[in-house]
């Protein structure tokens, strides 16, 4: 069974969608909606393996105290650009209001995103050129391998532009992004 798209979706305001447009969608709207090149994009429903790497992600991931762990919100990169990362670390004091969807680039210290099938080509290769033209210093990217999470990480490299990969991860994620990181990437104990 397909379910039609609201009439607000069509055929979109003149001009394409822009970022703080999201703000204002509709209270029918879907709850996860990124905005990629001024087209909005929805989430697809989650895998047991994106949630339980998100919940471990969340709980051990330990930055100082100047920064915080965030999930399911936005960044904003650009009129047209404001992709909603799994996870980023970010500067707590832009956490000024409870009612905070977005923050700037320049106060995002790490971007993760959890592979799925519909969304490998932009957790690939779209959104890490965004996040990296924006200067997002640290991106990871995680993959399912034999249902295990593969953390691929890498650093901007500010002379280009670009990411550097630092490592491929499997069973733990050690290394060090101005902080210490240290995470069990073994999720067996979850699997029946």
């Amino acid at each position: 069974m397909t379910t039609a798209l609201p009439e607000w979706f069509y055929p979109g305001p003149d001009g394409g969608w822009t970022a703080d447009m999201l703000d204002r969608l509709p209270p029918d709207a879907p709850r996860h909606v990124e905005l990629i090149d001024g087209s909005l994009i929805m989430m697809s429903p989650q895998t047991a393996f994106h949630m339980f790497v998100l919940r471990r992600f969340e709980q051990e991931l330990i930055p100082p105290d100047d920064l915080a762990v965030v999930r399911e919100m936005t960044v904003t990169l650009g009129i047209r650009q404001r992709p909603e990362p799994d996870i980023m670390v970010v500067d707590k004091t832009t956490l000024v209001t409870m009612k905070t969807t977005s923050f700037k680039a320049e106060n995002v210290h790490l971007a993760v995103e959890v592979v799925s099938p519909e969304s490998m080509d932009r957790d690939r290769t779209t959104k890490p050129i965004k996040y990296s033209d924006a200067g997002i210093k640290h991106f990871w990217r995680i993959e399912q391998e034999s249902d295990q999470p593969v953390a691929y990480t890498f650093e901007l490299e500010p002379a280009v532009k670009a990411y550097v990969p630092t490592g491929i991860h499997r069973g733990r994620l050690r290394t060090n992004i101005g902080f210490d990181v240290d995470i069990d990437l073994d999720l067996s104990r979850f699997i029946g």
